[in-house]
C-alpha cells in the first residue's frame, strides 16, 4: 500500500505535538501533492497519447470484417444494436439531403 493511506488514516486519539513530527507531516503532505499532480498529469497524457483513437477504430473495423469467425455466443447484442443505430441514422439522412437536391 502507499504511504499516503498511512498519514490520512483517522485517528481516535489526538497526537501529543512533536515539532519533529509536524515537520515530517508538512513536508509528506508536499511530498504527496506532488507526487498526486505527476500521477495525475501521466493519467491525462497517456488518455490523450496521439494513435489512440485511430487503433480503436482499426480494431472495430477489423472486428466488423472478421465477426463471423467469433462464435455467435461471444457477440453482443450491444454490437448489433450499434449498427442498426447506425444504418437507421444514415437512412434518415439520406432522404433529407434528397430533398435539398430537388
Amino acid at each position: 500500500q502507499d504511504a499516503t493511506f498511512e498519514l490520512e488514516r483517522k485517528r481516535n486519539k489526538p497526537e501529543r505535538y512533536d515539532r519533529n513530527v509536524t515537520e515530517q507531516t508538512l513536508k509528506a503532505i508536499l511530498l504527496i501533492t506532488k507526487i498526486r499532480h505527476a500521477r495525475l498529469q501521466k493519467h491525462i497524457t497517456d488518455r490523450h497519447k496521439p494513435g489512440k483513437n485511430e487503433e480503436r477504430e482499426r480494431d472495430s473495423n477489423e472486428l466488423e470484417q472478421d465477426i463471423n469467425i467469433l462464435p455467435k455466443k461471444l457477440i453482443s447484442t450491444k454490437h448489433s444494436a450499434e449498427k442498426t443505430k447506425v444504418k437507421l441514422k444514415a437512412d434518415q439522412q439520406q432522404p433529407e439531403e434528397n430533398l435539398m437536391e430537388e
